[in-house]
C-alpha cells in the first residue's frame, strides 16, 4: 500500500509510526505549521517525519489546488488523516483508489466533531476510545473500520485520558492495517442516529458557574486542566485558573452554609458549589504563578 497521511499531535505521531512499522509506503506527510500563541505540549509529526526520512509539507490551504496536485503526483492507493486539524475535501479524498481513513479520538458513533475527549469528561462518561473509519464529505460519518474502548478513571484529567486514546488509536491502526492492505477490512454501520456531535470548545468555555453541582464543576476542571486553558472564576478582578482539584469527602464547615465560590478554610482553599458539596482545591494559578491560601483571602475581601 502506498499512503499519503495528513497528520498532527500525538496520535499523528503514533500513527505515522504504526503505518512506517506496518510496511506501508508513505509517499507523502502533510501536517500542520505550529501555532506560536498555542502551548505545544505534544510531539512534532514533522520532526517524525524528517526522521524516518519521510517526505513532509505544511500547506497553509487544505483545500488550495497546489495542495490537490502534491496528493495526486504520490498516486496513493491510501489516504490517511490523524488528528489533522482540517477537513479534506471530497475532490482530496477521491484522489485515493483504495479509500481514506481518519483516526477519531471517541467510540463512533458517540462523540462526533471537534475535541471529543475533552467532551468525554465534561459529560462525566466512564468511557471512550479511538476509532479508525472511512472519511467521507461529512464529518465523522464514514463506515468504521475499527475501535478500541479505553476508561475514563473518576480522577482522570483530559491529559491523562488523552495519552490513552493515543494508545488505544494505535492498536486500533495496527489491528486493521492488515485488512486495510489486503482488501478484507470490515466496513461496519455508522448509525449517527445512535451517537451525538459536539463544535469546539473556546476558553471561555472554561469559565464557572459555582451554583451548579459539585460534579458538574469537577468534570469541567478534569475536562480542560493545563495543557489545556484551565476551568476558572475571577475574583476581585484576577482570573484564578483551577489547575488541580478533587471533589471534597469532607469540605469546609457549614458548606452548605455557605455562598457558593471560592472560600478560604484551616488554610486550604474550597470551591462551594450549589448543592452544598465543595472541591478541594489542589492548585490554584493566576498568570502562571500559584496562588496560596493566603493570597486567596487578600483577594476575597478586596472590593
Amino acid at each position: 500500500m502506498r499512503a499519503v497521511v495528513f497528520a498532527y499531535h500525538n496520535v499523528g505521531v503514533r500513527c505515522l509510526r504504526t503505518l512506517h512499522a506496518g510496511g506501508v509506503e508513505i509517499a507523502l506527510v502533510v501536517t500542520h505549521r505550529d501555532n506560536p500563541s498555542e502551548q505545544i505540549w505534544f510531539e512534532s509529526v514533522a520532526d517524525t517525519a524528517t526522521e524516518l526520512g519521510l517526505p513532509c509539507i505544511m500547506p497553509d490551504d487544505a483545500a488550495g489546488d497546489d495542495l490537490a496536485r502534491q496528493v495526486g503526483a504520490a498516486r496513493p492507493d491510501a489516504i490517511f488523516s490523524f488528528y489533522y486539524r482540517h477537513m479534506l475535501p471530497a475532490s482530496l479524498l477521491a484522489l485515493a483508489a483504495r479509500g481514506a481513513y481518519n483516526m477519531h479520538g471517541s467510540l463512533l458513533p458517540k462523540y462526533r466533531g471537534r475535541v471529543p475527549v475533552n467532551w468525554a469528561i465534561l459529560n462525566g462518561e466512564s468511557e471512550t476510545g479511538a476509532t479508525l473509519h472511512e472519511m467521507v464529505a461529512r464529518p465523522d460519518a464514514g463506515a468504521i473500520i475499527g475501535q478500541t474502548a479505553v476508561p475514563i478513571l473518576p480522577d482522570d484529567i483530559a491529559r491523562e485520558v488523552f495519552a490513552k486514546v493515543t494508545v488505544a488509536a494505535e492498536q486500533t491502526l495496527w489491528r486493521c492495517l492488515p485488512g486495510l492492505i489486503d482488501g478484507s477490512a470490515p466496513r461496519l454501520a455508522n448509525d449517527l442516529a445512535r451517537g451525538s456531535y459536539f463544535g469546539g470548545r473556546k476558553p471561555e468555555d472554561g469559565r464557572i458557574d459555582w451554583s451548579r453541582e459539585a460534579t458538574d464543576v469537577y468534570n469541567l476542571v478534569r475536562a480542560v486542566a493545563p495543557p489545556y486553558p484551565g476551568a476558572f472564576c475571577d475574583v476581585g478582578g484576577t482570573r484564578l485558573i483551577i489547575a488541580a482539584a478533587r471533589l471534597s469527602r469532607e469540605g469546609p464547615s457549614g458548606a452548605l452554609d455557605l455562598e457558593p465560590g471560592l472560600k478560604v478554610r484551616d488554610n486550604r482553599v474550597f470551591g462551594v458549589c450549589g448543592d452544598g458539596r465543595a472541591l478541594l482545591i489542589l492548585r490554584l494559578e493566576a498568570s502562571g504563578r500559584e496562588v496560596s491560601p493566603a493570597a486567596l483571602e487578600v483577594l476575597l475581601k478586596s472590593p
